[in-house]
């Protein structure tokens, strides 16, 4: 079977094309059909294979072989010899070929100023994924950005072609692989030469704008999330949205949101060490209406978080000649604790607790915490034995 002609390759802005069935085979993904060309770009290089239809049938899968051979997954069956209609879902294709184009110019500007390679790249649902073999700050991200969009604005011309083996041999290209035939070459003049098999915009001015939008330390390097075009612009409104609702819920100018959370924070780091201080206030006055005694002592607090029973238990123990309990919750809902002593063996005892109390939990041989299911007045018994 000769190689599909990847009509794609030839013009990057045909949605629409007629072709021949070659073949129709059903599998368990469905009826895989191969035409004798096609406009559907197959899965590879990180970017997923396009979508549409090929005769009104929805295509769910494009692949393609070492063979050059294209399959088209289809939901029905189409004859041998069938004369077809095929359609890409065209929004789909230009958006993913504004991103995949401003990435070769992001990945070429940062190559040429750091000598870094692209070492792995994604086209996802969300975002483009880029991944560096070497670190870039803050700083170097803007700069990056700004010269893509120069390239963006100067509207420079993107070629796709296949340079014969001499001309390959003295091109200086960028590459994951080790290619030495039948090499398709992407040229944005000034900004990249790249070989790569997915469609491209014609012009960098297609693109409209490319975004970087965070960066992250990865394996040695750097990986980048990134957007261009219609992408990045529903992503810069989608953004532009929450930072105006949070301008509103604020009282602020959006340009001053940063210095109106770090003012909220602050006051709230204020309330919640005024509250810490009330709580220790609260749990010494408690511990001195508590009668000391040579048993145990269980205490109930209706809410009180762990690192609060913990300082109860902490500030209590010395009152009780055995086992010092601390409680919080109620008999619905069932009761978090922290229980200590200085005289029983808290980490043996704790199996013995939580089956007596229906619980869970663990911890030292001083100080053991978890839940338990059990009613306060089961608690109470447990412990006054």
């Amino acid at each position: 079977m000769e190689k599909t002609i990847k009509l794609y390759d030839k013009d990057s802005h045909m949605y629409e094309f007629s072709a021949r069935v070659i073949s129709c085979v059903k599998s368990d993904k469905g009826f895989e059909t191969v035409l004798d060309r096609t406009a559907f770009f197959p899965e590879g290089g990180g970017q997923s294979a396009d979508e549409g239809t090929i005769n009104g049938i929805r295509v769910t899968d494009v692949q393609i072989d070492k063979n050059g051979i294209i399959t088209h997954t289809l939901e029905t069956e189409l004859p041998a010899g069938t004369e077809v209609k095929g359609e890409t879902d065209r929004e789909l294709r230009f958006r993913r070929m504004q991103n995949h184009t401003g990435e070769h110019i992001v990945s070429g500007i940062i190559h040429r100023l750091f000598g870094y390679n692209n070492v792995g790249f994604h086209m996802g649902s969300e975002c483009v994924t880029l991944d560096l073999d070497g670190p870039l700050t803050r700083d170097d991200l803007d700069r990056v950005e700004m010269l893509a969009n120069r390239a963006v604005c100067e509207n420079v011309a993107v070629r796709a072609e296949y340079p014969s083996a001499e001309v390959l041999e003295n091109l200086d290209y960028r590459s994951k692989l080790d290619l030495t035939e039948n090499v398709r070459i992407v040229t944005i003049e000034g900004y990249d030469v790249c070989a790569c098999c997915a469609p491209h915009v014609d012009r960098t001015g297609e693109i409209g704008v490319i975004k970087l939008l965070d960066a992250i330390r990865y394996k040695g390097g750097t990986r980048i999330n990134m957007l261009s075009g219609y992408d990045a612009l529903e992503d810069y409104n989608a953004r532009y949205k929450s930072t105006a609702a949070v301008s509103v819920l604020l009282k602020s100018k959006q340009s001053e949101i940063k210095e109106a959370v770090e003012r909220i924070l602050k006051e709230l780091n204020s309330e919640k060490q005024a509250q810490t201080e009330l709580k220790k206030q609260l749990i010494r006055l408690k511990k001195a209406s508590i009668q000391p005694t040579d048993g145990n002592l269980v205490l109930f607090e209706e809410s009180m978080d762990m690192l609060n029973l913990r300082i109860l238990v902490n500030e209590t123990i010395d009152l009780c000649g055995g086992i010092c309990a601390a409680f919080s919750g109620n008999d619905a809902d069932g009761y978090s604790y922290v229980i200590a002593s200085k005289t029983v063996p808290m980490r043996a005892k704790s199996r013995e607790i939580n089956s007596a109390l229906c619980g869970r939990g663990g911890g030292s041989d001083e100080m053991i915490q978890g839940s338990v299911k059990a009613s306060a007045e089961e608690i109470r018994a447990y412990f006054e034995v």
